[in-house]
């Protein structure tokens, strides 16, 4: 679903990723963690078609991002870690808005909306508008609008922050039921035990270079998954 093949960024004279190549297929949950700085963010807005590259490939479902931005994003949503959201308008016209770009029809993005805003605990909140939501809110409407559009491949940055623990765990459960019906999801997070108990796979950053990637327990052996980052980050 996302192939990243020898994917390079640079920065002045800093390359910000090296070489990093990683498979997300159908079906999975894959985890990307490293400390601030080793690359997520870079890697993930490269992925979505925000940032350029210098050198290497993406593909999501075997389209180039370079080539045809356009198809990809049609097939993708992504969640920054700091949603940046239309704070002019409600969060109902926000919602319909991306679903109008996403051309879903009415009776589908009305029963979605429906569904995740009484899950996220917003319905009440939908009709105002997005300046007075708190950042937790504002989180739970750039989730929602992600999965209006039903998309193939979920990249979320840090999906988590500002959410409380009962969004968090409805999050949890809809990633996994979204990977069941086939799609993939690839984020990144500091939350070592939430990568631990929710990814099939993990790729750990530093300094721009995979240093390990795999399934959980081919990374982690009989270790924690914090133990072996904490290793692999000194």
């Amino acid at each position: 679903m996302l192939e990243i093949k020898n994917l390079t960024k640079i920065y002045g004279s800093v390359k910000a990723v090296d070489n990093l190549s990683l498979h997300i297929k159908a079906g999975e949950i894959y985890g990307f963690i490293g400390h601030n700085g080793a690359g997520k963010t870079t890697t993930l807005k490269s992925a979505v078609g925000i940032l350029q590259f210098d050198e290497g490939e993406i593909l999501i479902d075997g389209i180039s991002v370079k080539s045809d931005p356009i198809a990809c994003k049609k097939k993708i949503a992504y969640i920054p870690d700091n949603p940046d959201l239309y704070e002019f308008m409600t969060g109902i016209g926000y919602l319909n808005f991306v679903a109008d770009i996403f051309e879903v029809d009415e009776n589908k993005r009305k029963e979605l909306i429906e569904k995740y805003a009484k899950v996220f605990e917003i319905t009440d909140n939908l009709s105002q508008t997005v300046s007075s939501y708190s950042h937790g809110m504002k989180q739970k409407l750039a989730v929602i609008s992600a999965l209006i559009h039903s998309p193939k491949l979920i990249i979320m940055d840090e999906p988590f922050v500002g959410l409380d623990p009962k969004a968090s765990h409805e999050l949890k459960g809809i990633m996994r039921e979204m990977c069941n019906n086939g799609s993939a999801i690839f984020f990144s997070t500091h939350v070592l035990e939430v990568a631990e108990k929710l990814c099939d796979k993990v790729a750990i950053i530093k300094d721009g270079k995979l240093i390990k990637s795999g399934t959980m327990d081919e990374v982690k052996g009989d270790s924690s998954l914090e133990s072996v980052f904490l290793e692999l980050e000194d």
